[in-house]
């Protein structure tokens, strides 16, 4: 695990020769050993399609390359931090919820569009968060950022989760999404602006959700 998180806001991460790590520019708190900050200009480990993606998504959160050999405590804002570990597959997550990530990582973009047709489309138009997502895919770890903290809801074939689109930080597993209109549900046990649309993911795996409806 490269990431342990601190407390509630702040993650250290142990960096060594010869590997890398990503974290958005600016989140670096303090650091010991030798260790190097770059900006990153080649789009992560998806090399630079991967780059020329998010621009064309509107997912360009700047970037930092970190190398050497140290430790490196990160943080953002005052946000809360919560670290994922990924063993091989993907997680998907909006680029500016991104605090770190292992440079073992692949990193993508994925067309909303293309889970839950166009359903996907209205999500991103309704919602507030982009058309696109970015992807990260491998053996490794995330440490995502939220208000409020983050927790963890199963998703299993038998039981669908449905989200606040507002309160979802990310997902990971064979999942499917859609976004879905229920007429009064914000309004009846939520505590948005009244838009009665809510996010249904199904499938297996985990929905990653933070414990209020402000944006980043």
């Amino acid at each position: 695990m490269t990431f342990r998180e601190i407390n509630s806001k702040m993650v250290e991460a142990t960096v060594l020769p010869g590997q890398r790590l990503f974290s958005q520019r600016g989140a670096m708190l303090a650091y010991k050993g030798d260790v190097s900050f770059t900006p990153n200009l080649q789009g992560g480990q998806g090399g630079l399609m991967s780059m020329l993606g998010r621009r064309v998504a509107g997912e360009a959160t700047p970037l930092m390359t970190v190398e050497g050999s140290g430790t490196v405590f990160f943080g953002h804002g005052g946000h809360h931090v919560h670290v994922i570990n990924l063993t091989g597959d993907t997680l998907y997550v909006e680029a500016d919820r991104l605090l770190a990530f292992d440079g073992t990582l692949r990193q993508g973009t994925m067309f909303m569009g293309s889970q839950g047709g166009v359903m996907g489309l209205v999500r991103g138009q309704v919602t507030g968060q982009g058309l696109f997502t970015t992807t990260l895919q491998g053996q490794g770890s995330v440490a995502v950022m939220a208000h409020g903290g983050v927790f963890e809801i199963p998703i299993t074939p038998q039981r669908p989760v449905h989200v606040d689109p507002q309160a979802y930080v990310a997902h990971h597993g064979d999942v499917r999404n859609k976004l879905s209109t229920a007429l009064g549900w914000r309004d009846m046990v939520g505590r948005g602006s009244g838009e009665a649309f809510q996010l249904e993911l199904s499938g297996s795996g985990t929905v990653y959700v933070q414990a209020s409806e402000e944006k980043l």
